[in-house]
């Protein structure tokens, strides 16, 4: 795996436009003792299996040292891309083996799916982790142990997120070395670390950075209307700037590959530690969001307490969101997104524990996973300009919404298989995601951000009181401007649909598809697949064309065909249907939000933007939450692609009610 990996990392670097020889031109520090430690690893192992009694004996000591000068001397290299996530893998691994005694845990199970047996096993590395998922299972390092089965063509093997960790690792440094350019300092990357400053604004305030119309839900925003603010920005730097230059001189296909602002942020060591914390968490959420509605259908057989659980996860949204910015403008951004990952991998760790015990206590948990979320998202928002120069601000925020939507495409089917293949052993898939929050712990651990300039003033009370003055007057620019209001109550009536589909998806998967085409759990996450394909394509193609078109006929367009896809996907039982509808949704999702934030940003004073925005998603998070009860009490009655279906009839509503506003139909 780790030679596949290095193999992919050098292929990339070379279609960026590297050479190999720039390998040649890395330098590691203290490589000596990365080159010892991996001879002392490997080596102990091989006395091991060749009978070496002493080798044996000192097995716990010797693999123990061998790790820790392993981690210890990535950790000196984190200045090179890929190299800290190299570590995390690493100590997963090493941590994995030593709680055994020096053996790596290998879940059975995924053994038995990888087409093995236990006598594929090396007995003098390999030990079987208990069957039950419990104390023991933890304690013996369970979510660290070889827990993944891969079967790809002639390759059967079970692997640890360790080894996952590491091959990325590995691949991101082999391209970032392989993709560097002649013209590149030395020292350009390590001074990142050092924490000199660079060219960017002073201060940060993550307020205005707030995404419209997407709730948070446990870690990240979930389902239709996925859409973000960075959709606008990342499409926006693809259109060609009017007035600018004709380079005379036109470089080479692999120049301007390397040249591409992707490729320079995946170069740099920090953003792209910064930019794998996100998406590898991300990944986890989609494992989590999938567990989560599968057990509690399965324990509860209740669409009401299945769907009341995306609603208390999604009710912090109404309740907290407004605030959370406030407060974390006040705060250590870069404390807060460790304080946030450290908090919801706790709770994400004992959902299944307490789960067993009384289900009713699954909605308090979900509640408070979102809630930290709040917090860590504007955090994440303000430490972004930071840590990138101006001009790569708009990439970055860029490559974060393409990190988001790769989660979505690829992380919900993944989700799907790991959870089919787990069965009625779901808890598993909780600590997978809890580890997922400690990796981001520790990447972001390893940044050096430079210091903010802060007022210095009352931490709560005086948050309170200036936020409470701050909301009256962006309440009141909101209600005297006619387009941003009507489109905001417009948008309350569309968005309807989004908050049956939220809460109803998973009973909807499970109960109203065939599953001949598609089983479940597997439609479930498919589906939310297929909305988040969906978004990717309509970000882009709004990016392209939309700057040409109203933007108020693309938001009475936008409702339109996305009420009409959800009322297909309510009556369909066909997967295969089901999954177009879904494209579909997540496509016109975008045709509507962009134009919608456009209008925003273009009417609303760059002082007011924060809190206008947020009193807006208050409003539609408001409509959402109550569309979420209402169809979770319906739906143990009433079946719940009905109840998505006239929803989708809302959303059609909402598109003449906006085609007869000239406010909204002409902005």
């Amino acid at each position: 795996m780790l030679l596949i990996a290095g193999v992919l990392g050098m292929v990339v670097g070379l279609l960026a436009g590297g050479r190999l020889s720039n390998l040649l031109s890395v330098k590691l520090r203290y490589g000596a003792l990365i080159l010892l430690a991996l001879l002392l690893r490997f080596g102990t192992q091989w006395l091991i299996e060749q009978g070496v009694d002493i080798a044996d004996q000192l097995r716990v000591p010797l693999f123990a040292v061998a790790f820790g000068m392993l981690v210890g001397a990535l950790w000196l290299n984190r200045s090179q891309s890929g190299l800290l996530l190299a570590m995390v893998g690493v100590a997963a691994n090493g941590l994995a083996i030593l709680l055994n005694g020096g053996y790596m845990p290998v879940f059975i199970p995924a053994v038995e799916v990888a087409g093995l047996t236990a006598a594929d096993l090396s007995p003098t590395f390999h030990v079987a982790l208990p069957g039950e998922l419990g104390i023991e299972f933890l304690l013996a390092g369970g979510p660290l142990g070889d827990i993944l089965p891969i079967v790809l063509l002639s390759l059967s093997n079970v692997i640890s997120l360790g080894d996952v960790l590491l091959a990325a690792g590995i691949a991101w440094f082999l391209f970032s070395a392989v993709a560097r350019g002649s013209s590149d300092p030395d020292t350009g990357v390590v001074s990142l670390w050092r924490g000199q400053p660079r060219t960017g604004p002073a201060v940060s305030h993550a307020r205005g950075t707030m995404a419209m119309d997407r709730p948070v839900v446990l870690g990240s925003g979930m389902g239709p209307g996925r859409g973000t603010s960075a959709t606008n920005e990342l499409t926006a730097a693809a259109l060609p700037v009017a007035g600018a230059a004709i380079p005379t001189a036109v470089p080479g296909l692999g120049e301007r590959i390397r040249r591409h602002p992707y490729v320079s942020l995946a170069r740099d060591a920090r953003f792209s530690a910064f930019w794998l914390a996100g998406t590898i968490s991300l990944f986890g959420d989609r494992l989590h969001q999938i567990a989560l509605g599968v057990m509690v259908l399965s324990i509860t057989g209740s669409a009401l307490q299945t769907g009341m659980v995306f609603l208390a996860a999604t009710l912090p949204n109404l309740l907290l969101g407004p605030l959370a910015g406030t407060f974390v403008d006040r705060w250590d951004q870069k404390v807060v997104m460790i304080a946030s990952d450290l908090l919801r991998a706790g709770l994400v760790l004992v959902i299944p524990f307490l789960v067993e015990a009384n289900v009713m206590l699954v909605y308090p948990l979900v509640f408070g996973v979102t809630t930290v979320s709040l917090f860590f998202r504007p955090a994440k928002a303000a430490i972004l300009p930071r840590i990138v120069r101006r001009e790569d601000l708009t990439p970055a925020i860029g490559a974060v919404w393409t990190g988001e939507t790769v989660a979505d495409i690829a992380g919900y089917p993944l989700a799907g298989v790991f959870v089919a293949f787990l069965g009625t052993n779901l808890a598993l898939a909780f600590w997978v995601d809890s580890v997922t929050y400690l990796v981001s712990a520790v990447l972001l651990a390893g940044l050096i951000v430079p210091p903010v300039a802060r007022e210095v003033g009352p931490r709560v009370v005086g948050a309170m009181a200036a936020f409470t003055v701050e909301l009256r007057e962006g309440w009141h620019f909101l209600r005297r401007e006619t387009a941003l209001f009507q489109n905001t109550m417009v948008s309350v009536l569309a968005q309807l649909s989004i908050g049956a589909t939220l809460a109803l998806m998973v009973v909807y998967a499970e109960r109203s598809l065939e599953g001949d085409t598609i089983p479940y759990p597997e439609s479930y996450a498919v589906i939310e697949a297929a909305i988040g394909l969906g978004n990717l394509v309509g970000g882009f193609v709004v990016g392209a064309i939309g700057a040409r078109l109203r933007k108020g006929w693309l938001v009475v367009t936008g409702f339109l065909i996305m009420g009409l896809a959800t009322v297909v996907l309510g009556l369909t039982s066909n997967e295969v249907l089901a999954v177009v509808a879904a494209v579909t949704i997540g496509i016109f999702n975008l045709v509507y939000v962009i134009p919608s934030q456009t209008l925003f940003a273009e009417r609303t004073p760059a002082g007011l933007m924060g809190r206008v925005v947020a009193i807006r998603s208050s409003i539609v998070m408001g409509a959402l939450t109550g569309a979420m009860a209402v169809s979770s009490v319906l739906a143990d009655h009433v079946d719940a692609g009905l109840i998505i279906a006239a929803t989708g009839l809302l959303t059609i509503l909402a598109a003449g009610l906006a085609a007869a506003l000239p406010a909204v139909r002409d902005a």
